[in-house]
Order: C-alpha cells, then sequence, then structure tokens
C-alpha cells in the first residue's frame, strides 16, 4: 500500500522528534576533514554510549532479575527487532550455545524479514506488528518466556509488536530503546531507554545506538546466565568445546579451577565427556564421572551447591596411625 503525502509528512516530523535522528550542525563539514580528525570524533562519541548505559542500570538490574527468574522455570529468552537491531539480538542468541552450552532454542533471536534480513534488507518487514506475532507464534511462545523487543528509535512496529503480543500470553517483556519517552518502552513490563543522543552520521543508528544496544544484550545474557549458575566464579564451565581452541580452553578452565595436573585434568574430561562443569566437580569433589554428573543435575546445574553436596558426603579421612 502507498504511503500518502501527508502520512509521509506525518513521519517525518515524528522521525525530527527522535535525539537519535537529530541533526548536528556543527558535524556539517566532517566530509571535508580529516582521517585522523574523524577517527578522533568518532573514538570519542563512542566513549559516551557507556555512561548512557550506565544511567539505565537500575532499569536493567530489574529486566535481568525478572528474565532469571523465569528461565530458572524453563523458559526462553526472546530477541526481537528490526534491521541493526534485529542483528544484535540474533547475535547474541547465537553465542549462548558456545559460551554457556544453552539450548539452541533456550535464547533465540528473531529479526523482521526472517534469516535473510541479517545480511540483505527485507523492505517493509519492520513494519509489520502482525508479523513479529506470526513470528512468536511460530515459536509456541508461553508464559514462562522473556521477550526483549529491540529499536533505536523506539518506535518500530515489529518490536512494539513482539512485546505487545507476548504480553497477551503472559510472558514477560522488556522494551530496549534509545530514545526517552518511546512507544516501545511503554509498552513492555520493563522499559530500558539508553539514551546515546545524535549520531555522528544523522540518523545511522548502527552506530552509538547499535552499541549501547549490544553492551545491554550482552549485559542481559551474560549476568542471566551467571545467575543461572552457568559459572563459577568468572569461569566459563559451561563452555561448549567444539573446536581445538575451545578445547585447550576447556583444559584451561579446569586447571584454573583446580589446580590439577595436566594427567588429572585429562583424565577428569575424558571420564566426563569433555564436560568441564563435571570435570571440575570430579576433581574438587573427588567423585567419578557418573557421579559428578548426577549432582549435577541434583542441583539444577549449579556447580558451587553440587560441590557442597559432594564434598559434606565425602567419607572422613582416616585418622593418622600413632608411631610404635
Amino acid at each position: 500500500m502507498t504511503s500518502t503525502p501527508s502520512a509521509y509528512g506525518e513521519l517525518r516530523a515524528e522521525l525530527a522528534s527522535l535525539t537519535t535522528e537529530e541533526f548536528r550542525p556543527e558535524l556539517a563539514d566532517i566530509d571535508q576533514r580529516s582521517t585522523i580528525d574523524l577517527a578522533r570524533l568518532m573514538n570519542a562519541e563512542d566513549r559516551s554510549v557507556p555512561d548512557a548505559v550506565a544511567a539505565r542500570l537500575p532499569d536493567i538490574v530489574a529486566a535481568i532479575d525478572a528474565t532469571a527468574v523465569r528461565m530458572a522455570d524453563g523458559g526462553r529468552l526472546i530477541y526481537a527487532g528490526a534491521g541493526t537491531a534485529g542483528r544484535m539480538g540474533v547475535l547474541d542468541a547465537s553465542e549462548c550455545p558456545p559460551t554457556f552450552n544453552t539450548d539452541p532454542t533456550q535464547v533465540v533471536g528473531l529479526i523482521a524479514g526472517g534469516p535473510g534480513a541479517m545480511v540483505t534488507a527485507v523492505e517493509g518487514a519492520e513494519d509489520s506488528a502482525e508479523l513479529a506475532a506470526a513470528d512468536l507464534d511460530g515459536l509456541a511462545l508461553t508464559a514462562r518466556d522473556t521477550v526483549i523487543g529491540i529499536s533505536a528509535s523506539g518506535r518500530t512496529p515489529y518490536a512494539i509488536g513482539a512485546v505487545e503480543h507476548a504480553r497477551t500470553v503472559g510472558a514477560l517483556t522488556i522494551g530496549l530503546s534509545c530514545n526517552a519517552g518511546s512507544p516501545l518502552a511503554a509498552a513492555a513490563e520493563h522499559g530500558i531507554e539508553v539514551v546515546t543522543g545524535p549520531e555522528l552520521l544523522t540518523g545511522s543508528t548502527r552506530l552509538k545506538a547499535g552499541t549501547a544496544q549490544k553492551l545491554v544484550l550482552n549485559m542481559i545474557s551474560t549476568i542471566t546466565m551467571v545467575r543461572l549458575g552457568k559459572t563459577y566464579g568468572n569461569l566459563m564451565v559451561d563452555l561448549r568445546a567444539s573446536n581445538e581452541k575451545l578445547r585447550a580452553r576447556s583444559r584451561r578452565i579446569v586447571s584454573l579451577a583446580t589446580g590439577a595436573p595436566d594427567g588429572e585434568i585429562e583424565k577428569a574430561l575424558a571420564d566426563t565427556d569433555g564436560e568441564v562443569k563435571n570435570a571440575i566437580l570430579s576433581l574438587l569433589g573427588a567423585v567419578d564421572g557418573p557421579t559428578a554428573g548426577r549432582l549435577l543435575r541434583e542441583h539444577d546445574g549449579r556447580l558451587r551447591s553440587a560441590l557442597a553436596s559432594a564434598t559434606a558426603h565425602a567419607p572422613a579421612p582416616a585418622p593418622a596411625r600413632e608411631s610404635d
């Protein structure tokens, strides 16, 4: 359907009101500046993003705690966005299985227009709230799930539609945008508005806004996984070793966690089918591979709890014999 001139006028006025779309006349000469000046300018712009994220930490923390509760009950974390925002969600979701050994269905990224939109723009997909609802229905969304709508402008119909549809089934909803007073934040239970300000290139929200989205999504997924017991201290003990580099990292993680010699580490990993967390429990808890697996299952995969149980039930050492 072709938009009318009046509709275009309304959209133009709406975009002009957004901080992320604001024109900066002081930068109108950047195409005439030196490369080093532009690099310094971009670097200075980027340094402001962490401060913008820090200003919203209370909102981010509330969203993380609520997400962790749902995921501990078997729920999924689902990102939904269009364009750069959608790609950020897909990127974060795709990195969870190798980092935290999550099932690929546990953290999911939806992008308007489908997987092909990761590399090629799908015209009009971001304008459809109905498409977002259909994509979520395709995942058989439940009340245990968490849906994060992502949109720099905070007005993208696909992201808003995802949040609104998720609320109808009782799912937890989070709206991540880069403009204050956004419709997306208003539609969600947890609104996170990281106001990064006007971009170096007017309206190019793959810059500061995109960086802010990546920082917040990294924070949400990483801290949620920490809350779910996917780490031991700051070690990635649920790492999935799918190549030689990751297998070497697995051995190093077991070494850092246990201080065991290489031979014992190799044996523990062999006895636990390469599972880092199980190998650590086997070494620190002095249990065999099957017992380590059972203890971790009994304690929902939480290594510290399983280790406490293993050591609590360990037989007491035999008393030393007095010398004759």
